[in-house]
């Protein structure tokens, strides 16, 4: 009498199955020779082809990341000026969540700006640059630079506390530390006010700036830390000494409009070329994009990443042979050359 198993008997076949697919020779009753049937290699998923927990069970708790100690922990930041470089850090701030969308006052001659950076953001439109300085304790000019002096004469009353004056944050160009402290100083009831003088650039709007800053006469490490924070809050900062600013406006301040002029020239040259005009301008931003990636993720220098671009009797030379006799190295050279001096005109 046969023993019944309660399973069917096409059943009996899976292990032959299974192993015609992976490969494995059975043995044993369902193979022929009597041993035992070995099990068919484990499958191993990964990602979304992973095995899904059981239903009913409950996922365990993942622990709440540890909060980031940051010295701008309970500041208030006053910025006066609404335009793009105003805008970029107001959104920065409240996007990377080191300080509270409520403890950042902003404010500017032009309302609808502010109106709408308080409607987006949730942060406090000041009534006016008196009110968002006197209510903060770092107060950051983002206005041009014939508004700085201004400016500074306007909220220099608010500046005097007993607590000791705000830290006060300039990233107007070519306005050097000296000059603000001078200004200051010519005023009543002049307060030692420690001051950062910045240069961040435009790619600030979309979380991708490079900012430079340095220190003033009366200013400490906890300034400077938070002014660090404040613009890796919308990119990359280092400090540097002042004397270097000027270099730093030339390069990093005005160096997307040299990209800019790059990436336009290199569309037209794709459209010479015979591509269409709106795909030659996404092949050539990407790969403007791409290439300063590849810059910052392998740390090579630029000449070697070029020459593994650079293949023998190929494309590339020929197109970098004529770069060389236009002159394009030197050009730009000499353009951040011409900018330096600009910034130190102004200054």
């Amino acid at each position: 009498m046969t023993e019944k198993t309660g399973i069917a008997p096409v059943e009996a076949d899976r292990p032959r199955e299974i192993a015609a697919s992976s490969g494995v020779q059975l043995t044993g009753a369902a193979g022929g020779s009597g041993g035992p049937v070995p099990k068919a290699p484990r499958r191993v998923l990964t990602g979304s082809g992973a095995p899904r927990a059981p239903r009913g069970r409950a996922r365990a708790p993942q622990p709440e990341p540890a909060k980031v100690e940051s010295s701008l922990d309970g500041r208030r930041i006053g910025i006066i000026g609404a335009g793009a470089m105003g805008g970029a850090l107001c959104r920065g701030l409240v996007d990377s969540r080191i300080v509270t969308p409520s403890r950042v006052l902003v404010a500017d001659p032009h309302t609808a700006h502010v109106q709408e950076l308080a409607r987006s953001l949730g942060i406090v439109a000041a009534d006016s640059n008196i009110d968002a300085a006197r209510n903060a304790d770092i107060v950051l000019l983002a206005v041009k630079p014939y508004n700085v002096e201004p400016v500074l004469r306007e909220i220099a009353p608010t500046l005097v506390r007993d607590e000791g004056a705000p830290l006060l944050i300039c990233i107007a160009a070519g306005v050097s530390t000296a000059r603000i402290e001078s200004i200051l100083a010519s005023l009543a009831d002049a307060p030692r006010v420690p001051v950062i003088r910045a240069m961040p650039n435009t790619p600030a709007q979309v979380g991708k700036g490079a900012c430079a800053y340095c220190k003033g006469s009366f200013t400490d490490a906890s300034h400077l830390q938070q002014a660090g924070e404040i613009f890796q809050s919308v990119g990359i900062a280092v400090e540097v000494p002042e004397s270097m600013m000027d270099a730093v406006t030339a390069l990093s301040g005005s160096g997307p409009a040299y990209i800019y002029l790059m990436i336009e020239a290199m569309v037209d040259g794709g459209v010479r070329a015979g591509l269409p005009r709106d795909i030659a301008a996404k092949l050539a931003s990407q790969t403007v994009l791409g290439a300063a990636q590849m810059v910052i993720d392998t740390g090579k220098h630029p000449a070697q990443l070029r020459d593994m671009v650079t293949t023998p009797a190929g494309t590339t030379i020929e197109a970098l042979a004529s770069l060389e006799h236009s002159g394009l190295r030197a050009a730009l050279i000499d353009a951040i050359g011409k900018a330096a001096q600009r910034s130190r005109e102004l200054g």
